[in-house]
């Protein structure tokens, strides 16, 4: 009963971190205090461009390598030269990191901007336990499919009135129904694409 709870568990977590969040939204690796910038960090105080490397393809390997020694052979310089260097140093990584993903580079983002929901993951690995994880992603999950039962509920009682009600209500159908197949296919383990060839409502 425990690993079946645990398995459920871990699914909860990986349908909030693809359905919870905008699908457009940058994740955490592009923060300037996400894990891919922290590594970036530790290679340049260490000089070695080692710890980065993971988070890359190996086809961007050599890219990585070469930014990071034009980085180290400039960095000493100056003040200035030591910022704009590693600032050069973090967006190739950032950049190429995104890129492996299918993710657009759309910029460094300020520290602090990470999603509670993958912070929590974060820490979750930090400490060796994911149990704060799956209590706060299963109560927002529970949340998002009864704000939408209740809406689509209340507006389906009146559906019949108008064509506008009946709009209004098959608006709120497809939300709840389109929700609940997404969280669905997630947590089977179904692909996007599976999702995007089944029809719409």
């Amino acid at each position: 009963m425990t690993t079946v709870r645990s398995c459920i568990g871990l699914a909860l977590v990986s349908v909030v971190l693809v359905i919870a969040l905008p699908k457009n939204a940058s994740g955490h690796c592009d923060s300037l205090n996400g894990p891919v910038v922290t590594a970036a960090r530790l290679a340049l105080q260490r000089g070695d461009v080692t710890p980065v490397l993971k988070w890359v393809k190996e086809t961007e390997e050599r890219e990585v390598r070469n930014a990071f020694r034009r980085t180290m052979a400039v960095r000493g310089a100056s003040a200035e030269a030591r910022e704009l260097a590693d600032l050069y140093f973090l967006e190739t990584l950032v950049r190429l990191h995104r890129q492996g993903e299918g993710e657009p580079y759309t910029g460094l983002k300020p520290a602090g901007a990470i999603d509670p929901a993958i912070e929590s993951a974060d820490r979750a690995l930090e400490t060796g336990s994911v149990n704060d994880v799956v209590t706060a992603v299963a109560g927002r999950l529970e949340a998002g499919i009864r704000e939408r039962f209740a809406l689509a509920q209340t507006r389906q009682r009146h559906a019949d009135e108008s064509v506008d009600a009946g709009r209004a209500y098959v608006t709120a159908y497809v939300e709840f129904i389109h929700y609940v197949e997404r969280l669905h296919l997630d947590i089977s383990g179904a692909t996007e694409g599976k999702e995007q060839t089944q029809p719409k409502p």
